[in-house]
């Protein structure tokens, strides 16, 4: 009897724990992170007699956590995926938003300046269409330092988020790692007992920590586990934790790099940061935002460059010339805050550089690293986005030279330069954020062209002569202003004739300047069946070069004069008016191939391209971390229909167990009461 009473006990308090640990399975049914549990039941070994082995009851072997190793591995990689692509397209779409908004892009705002100024070459002497122009140009300018006020505040965002995503990740690791200490001096593990709710709480720290950058997780003794960044570069080992932090670039001091503390020593990891929220945040700055910045920055600088020419060389009101639509794009500080010294870069730290535009239509959309070894005088150009070397060389001594590139040259002014010394070079990054409204005044804008030819009354062949064609009212190489346009209000070599010989078989023709004397070369060939240039368009052609073309057909009689003088008086000429608004549709941008609002389309619809891609990535995730949370949900999941079974299953066998402890007290008290 006494061994049956036992053996009931035996029933009563296993089946007690078991339905202990199915209450808890119920109760925590919507823990993040929970594993179910698992009673493991095993026969006591039984008392050998004659008869054979009579059992002793039963006890409970383990308490099992349910859960699959590769399938809580697949899903840390799952949520480092997931994380990333839901980052990287939160900030894409904001980006998106921002440059395809009809009220917050630049397409309106450019439209609506071209029309205007298509509009005011119609009546070029109407101030209040003049006033239009103004108005619409600032509003051009509002828009591109807008665009760049959000790519600003963007970008802190970012930084923001990167700033707290260290801490969480700092947080985690701390966290992994104390119970990692708690796992291994937790009571029974040498006997396989183990601590259940610490390993729940760890994978669940594990998985967090996976959402936020990519990991790779370790299994060691003691059932603690390692955890490394996917180059290998240690997080957690046992119950050590390195450190997460940011600290402003080196390079570019506008951005944030990532850094890891690990036993006193600091390493710059940026390259590792791969995966999850972090590696998505530093995808959308390194692929989009700075890109964008580049791009924008490059369009104001063609707008800029473009505009600036054309008002140059045309005549305002008061018969001045132009001067600069917007700011002009190679302001000496402008070319300087081009060049970004690396705040890492050897003592004296006083390396001169400075970026120059010199053909905006070439300039590509980037930036680049000019980095200095040997002995500070070689050099290399590295490509910021590919990596490649695009320029290389040795700087003379002194030091004054240029490197050129497409579209822009980086002039060495001076400076000591020391091997390892990198300057970051960013020709239109803030370009945007610079541009400005040159013109103040209705009257000085200038619609009108500073020259016009006319013919003698007196001459008497078919011969005509065009209007002009401005190209310059400064030297190109000195950008000093040209002999002719030095005098305001005239031509100061002018006004300039062209007299004509014809002897029945060549014609030939002289130009002569305001004293009469003759340019350099005299007696030049004409051709009546074709179209004569009148004057060369290469700055180095001597007196030939002054400026401005004409053309001229037909045949002239011998004798015959044309006049080329200041365009005076001229407030309703609008040739110069009409030259700015085709500026609107001509191809300005790729060497030739593209127009202003084609290359910003061309922007918008590559941020649109990615934000659509990661959208696809996103969704494709998501699906994949709802897959591998499903799967890990079928075997560590609490199925409460299961659960209630189990529980009804307990109660019935220690119901049971408790009436065989009842029946065994029964028969004693019956024995005994027969010996009475």
């Amino acid at each position: 009897m006494a061994g049956l009473i036992g053996i009931g006990l035996t029933g009563v308090l296993s089946h007690q724990t078991a339905l202990n640990t199915t209450a808890n399975n119920i109760t925590n049914a919507n823990t993040p992170g929970y594993s179910r549990q698992e009673v493991q039941f095993d026969t006591q070994e039984g008392r050998r007699t004659g008869a054979g082995t009579i059992g002793s009851g039963v006890s409970i072997s383990n308490i099992r956590r349910l859960a699959d190793e590769y399938l809580t591995q697949q899903l840390r990689e799952d949520s480092t995926l997931f994380g990333e692509q839901n980052a990287l397209n939160a900030e894409l779409t904001r980006l998106d938003n921002l440059l395809g908004g009809e009220s917050t892009g630049l397409n309106n705002a450019l439209n609506n300046f071209f029309a205007a100024l298509q509009n005011a070459a119609e009546d070029p002497a109407s101030l209040p269409q003049r006033q239009l122009v103004l108005s619409e140009a600032q509003q051009v300018v509002n828009r591109f330092q807008a665009l760049n006020q959000e790519f600003i505040q963007q970008r802190e965002s970012v930084k923001t988020q990167m700033q707290q995503g260290v801490k969480d990740a700092n947080s985690l690791l701390k966290s992994i790692a104390d119970l990692n200490l708690a796992i291994s001096e937790s009571p029974g593990l040498a006997q396989g007992k183990m601590p259940l709710e610490l390993m729940d709480q760890r994978d669940q720290k594990l998985k967090e920590l996976s959402e936020l950058v990519g990991i790779r997780v370790t299994q060691t003794e003691g059932s603690q586990v390692n955890v490394s960044l996917a180059n290998g570069l240690s997080l957690v080992t046992g119950a050590n934790a390195s450190e997460f932090a940011t600290r402003t670039s080196a390079e570019d001091p506008t951005r944030l790099e990532f850094t890891l503390t690990t036993s006193g020593r600091t390493l710059q990891v940026d390259e590792q940061i791969n995966g999850g929220k972090l590696g998505g945040l530093r995808r959308f700055d390194q692929e989009a935002l700075k890109p964008a910045f580049d791009e924008l920055g490059r369009l104001a600088v063609a707008i800029s460059a473009s505009i600036n020419h054309q008002h140059e060389i045309g005549m305002d009101l008061e018969g001045d010339l132009g001067g600069n639509f917007f700011t002009d794009v190679n302001d000496i500080g402008l070319q300087r805050s081009r060049v970004v010294p690396n705040a890492n870069n050897a003592d004296p730290k006083n390396g001169q550089l400075a970026v120059e535009i010199t053909d905006s239509s070439l300039l590509p959309a980037g930036t680049w690293t000019l980095q200095f070894s040997g002995d500070g005088r070689n050099f290399e150009l590295i490509d910021s986005a590919t990596g490649k070397t695009v320029n290389q060389g040795r700087l003379p001594d002194p030091v004054q030279s240029e490197i050129s590139m497409p579209g822009f040259n980086i002039r060495v002014e001076g400076g000591q330069f020391n091997a390892g010394d990198k300057y970051l070079i960013q020709p239109s990054r803030n370009a945007a954020e610079n541009i400005n409204l040159n013109v103040l005044r209705e009257e000085d804008l200038a619609f009108a062209s500073p020259i016009r030819a006319n013919a003698d009354d007196a001459n008497l062949g078919t011969a005509k002569i065009n209007q002009g064609n401005m190209l310059n009212v400064r030297n190109p190489n000195t950008n000093a202003l040209l002999p002719g346009f030095e005098t305001r209000g005239e031509l100061a070599n002018g006004p300039l004739e062209i007299r004509f010989s014809n002897d029945g078989t060549d014609v030939t023709y002289t130009i002569f300047d305001g004293n009469g004397d003759p340019l350099n070369p005299a007696n030049l060939a004409y051709d009546p069946q074709r179209i004569n240039t009148i004057f060369s368009n290469d700055p180095t052609a001597g007196d030939l070069y002054q400026g401005y073309q004409f053309e001229m057909t037909g045949e002239p009689a011998d004798g015959d004069v044309f006049t080329i003088g200041y365009n005076s008086n001229g407030i309703s000429d609008n040739r110069n008016a009409e030259l700015l608004a085709a500026l609107g549709t001509a191809n300005t941008l790729n060497g030739g191939r593209q127009s202003f609002t084609e290359g910003y389309a061309g922007l918008v619809e590559d941020i649109g391209v990615k934000t659509r891609q990661s959208q696809l990535d996103k969704e494709a995730g998501k699906t994949l971390l709802e897959q591998s949370n499903n799967q890990r949900e079928s075997i560590s999941g609490v199925n409460l229909d299961e659960e209630a079974g189990k529980l009804i299953q307990y109660q019935a066998a220690y119901n049971a167990s408790a009436q065989v402890m009842s029946v065994a007290q029964d028969l004693f008290n019956t024995l005994l009461q027969s010996f009475r």
